[in-house]
């Protein structure tokens, strides 16, 4: 009798422990296409009401098969080939609602139409994916430190010449305290075109050539066709034809002649 007690006890000790929880996963096909629900969303932050986008007549090669294949979005099809379609085709449309398009996991064809063949894709619309877009984020915000940190450390002639990219002729009539605020919200504003800007050798001899013509060093004719030195109007060069008369300037500092006279103006604008 006190045996089966003890098997009792033990029985309903079994009966209460907890199960393990099972976290869902999203599955992947054998091709490792992923099966889960899918955002879209259209391009460059629209979003209209209704937007439609093509979803027959679509064409996409097929690499395999060598030929095109024609796409179709339909509602009682399990292919959106149509080589492959069996019986009547009943066309779908492909709407955004307000600039977003929720696409359950259950509709296999209409999710591999928009991101694997839909030529449209990251054109008019595209798939919201978290990790790309977090790395995306995040290179944009380094890039952004990085535009930041160099600004605050830039000399002030780089600073001039980047900022009479930005803002032309206007810069000379900034204090060296607004000439360094606008410097740093310009690297916030637009910090890709700022680290370029700075790398380019190109834009500090265009303004140091645009503040020698300014202070009445060299001057350009008015044509802008011939740079002279504006003390004997001896000619310094000609422009190329079709060229921007500053970037060749510029250009031509780096040549023997032209680093002669850019040693020459150099003196003349330091003393």
């Amino acid at each position: 009798m006190a045996k089966k007690q003890k098997e009792v006890a033990v029985e309903q000790s079994q009966v209460v422990e907890q199960p393990k929880r099972v976290e869902p996963t999203n599955k992947k096909s054998n091709d490792g296409w992923e099966i889960k629900d899918r955002l879209y969303y259209l391009a460059n932050n629209e979003s209209p009401v209704s937007r439609s986008i093509r979803s027959s007549g679509v064409m996409w090669f097929d690499e395999e098969k060598g030929y095109e294949r024609e796409l179709k979005h339909t509602h009682n099809q399990k292919t959106i080939f149509v080589d492959e379609m069996v019986g009547d085709q009943r066309l779908a449309h492909i709407v955004f609602r307000n600039g977003v398009l929720q696409v359950p996991k259950n509709k296999q064809p209409l999710q591999k139409l928009l991101s694997l063949y839909h030529p449209h894709k990251d054109v008019l619309y595209h798939e919201y994916m978290p990790v790309k877009e977090a790395e995306d984020e995040m290179q944009i915000l380094e890039m952004e430190a990085d535009a930041l940190i160099t600004a605050r450390d830039l000399d002030i002639d780089l600073a001039e010449a980047i900022m009479r990219v930005e803002i032309g002729s206007k810069v000379t009539e900034l204090s060296s305290k607004e000439l360094k605020r606008d410097l740093l919200v310009f690297a916030k504003k637009s910090p890709k075109l700022f680290l370029e800007l700075v790398s380019d050798d190109n834009v500090q001899l265009r303004n140091f050539g645009i503040r020698s013509v300014e202070l009445g060093i060299i001057k350009l004719s008015q044509d802008q066709r011939d740079f002279y030195w504006a003390s004997n109007n001896r000619k310094l060069m000609t422009v190329p034809f079709d060229e921007h008369p500053y970037t060749a300037l510029a250009h031509w500092f780096k040549t023997d002649e032209g680093m002669e006279i850019y040693a020459n103006i150099e003196k003349r604008l330091n003393s």
